[in-house]
């Protein structure tokens, strides 16, 4: 079993607005394996989070097949990682279907745990998730 660490983050500026995503796969020791960005068009900034944790997932299946990875997600959005968690409902129209798809991927891995972290501690993927916007707009 491979085990990895993945920070994602979303961003809108205005909601919904110009989004982006950043996420970042870490090994055990913190060393960054991967990280990438993406332009998302109009979205919330709880509907850019979910397409955050989506693209972070897809990322670290790069490392190995699924079911043989396991990994620490890490974000700094309170609302996804109760949803995920199952404390919380998911009610928004626009969510359910990105949290239908974030908990399929999840299910195919070797395990999972997701915790909430402060924006001080999501640096990078916070980063990466402008850096898009910006990037899209210069």
């Amino acid at each position: 079993m491979k085990s990895f660490v993945l920070y994602t983050d979303g961003a809108a500026r205005g909601n919904p607005g110009p989004a982006g995503a950043g996420w970042v796969v870490c090994d055990a020791q913190g060393q960054a394996l991967i990280e990438d960005k993406k332009y998302l068009g109009e979205l919330t900034n709880n509907q850019a989070e979910y397409q955050a944790l989506l693209l972070g997932l897809e990322g670290a299946q790069q490392l190995g097949r699924a079911g043989e990875i396991t990994l620490k997600i890490r974000a700094d959005s309170e609302l996804l990682v109760k949803q995920i968690q199952g404390e919380y409902k998911v009610k928004n129209e626009g969510l359910k279907p990105l949290f239908r798809q974030a908990v399929l991927t999840l299910s195919k891995l070797g395990g999972y745990t997701i915790e909430y972290v402060p924006r001080e501690k999501n640096e990078e993927a916070d980063r990466l998730a402008n850096e898009a916007i910006d990037e899209y707009f210069s």
